[in-house]
């Protein structure tokens, strides 16, 4: 599967934006996917997972109750809906496919098999 990810920009604290990941070559249900992000400076971290049917989703700690990770199946799209941005969350953003997550994919970048190119988020202050 090739995984693209869009919809980064440049955007004010407290402001929204939305990512998209397109997959194409294989259907999306297959995978748990997830997304991950990297500042400059940065290891690569977690961001937020969901199952593949989208009933499950797990965030982590610093993005909790900001963002939302959904997917559309039909449309072979997973989402990332990023609110009451903060200069911290500046980051390149990549979304990651995991084929043989259970439910939800791990929180470890390694266990993801396939990766699309980032996306640029900034935020200003």
């Amino acid at each position: 599967v090739q995984l693209q990810a869009s919809g980064g920009g440049l955007v004010q604290a407290g402001g929204s934006l939305r990512l998209s990941c397109a997959a194409s070559g294989r259907t999306v249900s297959v995978y748990v996917m997830g997304w991950f992000r990297q500042a400059p400076g940065k290891e690569r971290e977690f961001v937020a997972t969901i199952s593949r049917s989208g009933g499950s989703t797990v965030y982590a700690d610093s993005v909790k109750g900001r963002f939302t990770i959904s997917r559309d199946n039909a449309k072979n799209t997973v989402y990332l809906q990023m609110n009451s941005l903060k200069p911290e969350d500046t980051a390149v953003y990549y979304c990651a496919a995991d084929l043989t997550a259970r439910v939800v994919g791990s929180t470890h970048q390694s266990e993801y098999d396939y990766w699309g190119r980032g996306t640029q988020v900034t935020v200003s202050s």
